[in-house]
């Protein structure tokens, strides 16, 4: 198995030798994670969608500009990541000039095997509480955690999307996971959905490194 840094210097060294295949390579590699981190930006799939979409667009038009040598070393995927959060912030404050309601989380369908219509009951109430109270966080905290924690990307990355240090970046990860479980712990929180308080999930524990 290659390295996730080995698999990124090819994706950049495909580019360089031909920019529309090496972009189609590049395309293949992340628009998952693209949409999948787009979700935490957008109140539903089909906005998600046109989030991943438009960074990709702009992804491909910003590389027509570059010249081979600053193609070959960019690190592919925290520089999409980038161009999507960036995106979804100028798209937020057009928003915020309209009337409406601000975008909110609203995490994707777990494609698990079926479950029984309780546990899809119970799965659905726990994604919902999660999305809003992730959509409660500032957004460099979201963001943050999103990328750490249900993306697995390493600390440095996160740190070169948010465009700060790496031990600011750790900061807004612990910040993040702490105020995720004083929301889905508290007892206002549980008063509110009117169901016992719910501890955040495996995934959101202890990895702030």
């Amino acid at each position: 198995m290659t390295s996730p840094i080995r698999d990124e210097a090819a994706l950049a060294a495909g580019l360089v030798r031909d920019l529309d295949a090496g972009f189609a390579q590049v395309v293949h590699a992340h628009r998952d994670l693209l949409y999948s981190v787009a979700r935490s930006f957008a109140r539903a799939d089909a906005d998600a969608e046109d989030l991943a979409a438009e960074t990709l667009l702009r992804a491909y038009r910003a590389l027509c500009g570059y010249p081979p040598e600053r193609i070959a070393d960019l690190a592919v995927r925290p520089w999409l990541l980038t161009i999507l959060r960036n995106t979804a912030r100028n798209r937020a404050r057009d928003a915020a000039r309209r009337p409406g309601p601000p975008p909110a989380f609203e995490p994707a369908e777990d494609p698990s095997p079926a479950p029984g219509p309780a546990e899809q009951v119970e799965a659905a109430e726990v994604r919902r509480r999660l999305g809003d109270v992730l959509a409660r966080l500032p957004e460099a905290q979201r963001t943050a955690v999103v990328l750490r924690h249900v993306q697995g990307l390493p600390t440095t990355e996160v740190a070169e999307v948010l465009g700060c240090k790496v031990g600011t970046a750790k900061s807004h990860i612990s910040r993040g996971l702490a105020r995720l479980r004083e929301l889905l712990g508290g007892a206002a929180g549980a008063a509110a959905t009117g169901t016992p308080p719910v501890r955040p999930t495996h995934a959101l524990e202890g990895r702030t490194r």
